[in-house]
């Protein structure tokens, strides 16, 4: 199909060309079959896919408007025999992909606009061991599964940039800090508005099975680990909010305690200045009485270098016995390296299990 990247998967694991003529042939012989089909936006001009969804399968008008304009908020509609599911994953670049899942007892059609690595992984199992096939919800399970299992990944690769930024922040703190901790924040707060709306979606599955065709108990107990997964990846997405949150009040004190160092600095040096000042500015008066007396070498000495001398030590003794004199803007140690921190697959399955 021009403008598509699709594939169409038998219960036998075999492959067939995503046409029109063979999905009609499909559903004629009430086969299972998986049809995914990867429209990028502006590509389907010709409104091939929403014509194979309309004509070929009947889809109600509605299901089919969501289809065709994305940005649906997660949710799960009945029309008929057909549910219609929309789910979000995130892709390896931290983007989310929203996933549009006609599902009916014997078929699943999934449309998306952003290419999917996940789902071609699936794919190809289902090639590999067509039994996978046989539970066609477990087809669903596989395709959704693995759309939310891409959000733990993300999410352990967050962590770690997280806590370079903490560690970065103690040692010197920049805009480009600022910037890359906003746009964190952003994507975290994109990915708060689609995964709790997904896991409320799921606990209502759970709790009406009867809106997924086909659904076993065995089958209940796969979405319950589902629900179980985005519980936990909402839960992440709440504590690195509250760490990057925490992460930008640590930069706004560390930049503010440098700013009081830097003027504290300025200030002992200007009170230090301050006495020489005055000192030079009164013997500089042209009284007759100190220009006649104030003559000699020694006098010099004394009075124009010793006593200014004798001042700035005297000021330097007052300001360290106040401990006016530390915290001179010294950079605290860095945060030790935790030798037993886990690799970033290793917490991936930490996080996922």
């Amino acid at each position: 199909m021009a403008g598509m990247d699709s594939h169409l998967i038998t219960a036998d694991g075999t492959e067939h060309e995503a046409s029109a003529e063979s999905v009609r042939r499909l559903i004629d012989a009430s086969a299972r079959f998986w049809l995914d089909l990867t429209v990028a936006d502006g590509t389907d001009q010709d409104g091939s896919a929403l014509a194979l969804l309309r004509d070929v399968f009947g889809f109600h008008p509605l299901a089919l408007e969501d289809a065709e304009h994305f940005g649906q908020r997660p949710k799960v509609d009945g029309y008929d025999d057909v549910a219609v599911i929309v789910v979000y994953g995130a892709t390896e670049s931290g983007h989310l992909a929203e996933v549009h899942c006609f599902y009916s007892g014997t078929y699943l059609v999934t449309v998306h606009r952003v290419a999917c690595p996940q789902l071609a992984d699936v794919a190809h199992r289902l090639r590999e061991q067509p039994v996978l096939m046989a539970d066609h919800v477990m087809v669903l399970y596989r395709v959704v599964d693995t759309l939310v299992d891409g959000y733990f990944p993300v999410l352990a690769q967050l962590d770690d940039q997280i806590d370079t930024l903490e560690d970065e922040i103690l040692q010197r703190p920049t805009d480009q800090q600022l910037g890359v901790l906003f746009d964190m924040k952003r994507s975290l707060i994109a990915m708060r508005k689609v995964v709790t709306p997904q896991r409320d979606m799921f606990a209502s599955l759970l709790t009406d099975p009867d809106l997924l065709p086909g659904m076993t108990r065995e089958a209940e107990r796969y979405f319950r680990d589902l629900y179980d997964h985005l519980i936990r990846i909402s839960d992440l997405v709440d504590s690195y909010r509250d760490l990057i949150s925490g992460a930008l009040d640590t930069h706004l004190a560390t930049v503010s305690n440098r700013l009081n160092v830097v003027m504290k600095q300025l200030t002992i040096i200007a009170t230090i200045f301050l006495p020489i000042t005055f000192l030079t500015g009164f013997s500089g008066q042209n009284f007759a009485w100190m220009v006649v007396r104030i003559t000699s070498l020694p006098a010099f000495l004394i009075v124009g270098i010793g006593l200014q001398a004798v001042v700035v030590v005297g000021l330097v003794v007052v300001f360290r016995r106040r401990g006016w004199l530390s915290g001179d803007g010294t950079v605290p140690p860095a945060r030790p390296a935790d030798r037993s921190r886990l690799s970033l697959p290793e917490r991936w399955h930490t996080l996922r299990h």
